[in-house]
């Protein structure tokens, strides 16, 4: 008998960081400025630090079910 497939959950997660940084219409543009930062920087910076926080969640949500078993 073939063991239970596993379940992933949130990889559906990982398209946001994927996409957001594509939708160049939205950030192409200097205002609003954040510090002095034109917002065309800011938006990039911020999808790295989206990009980091939702790979960290996926990836420890995975892993923690793998404990568990």
């Amino acid at each position: 008998m073939a063991p239970p497939a596993r379940r992933r959950s949130g990889y559906w997660l990982l398209a946001i960081p994927t996409v957001a940084p594509l939708l160049t219409p939205l950030y192409d543009r200097a205002t609003p400025m954040l510090w002095g930062v034109p917002f065309f920087y800011w938006y990039q910076m911020a999808c790295v630090l989206l990009a980091m926080l939702i790979l960290a969640t996926v990836h420890l949500r995975n892993r923690r079910r793998e404990f568990d078993r």
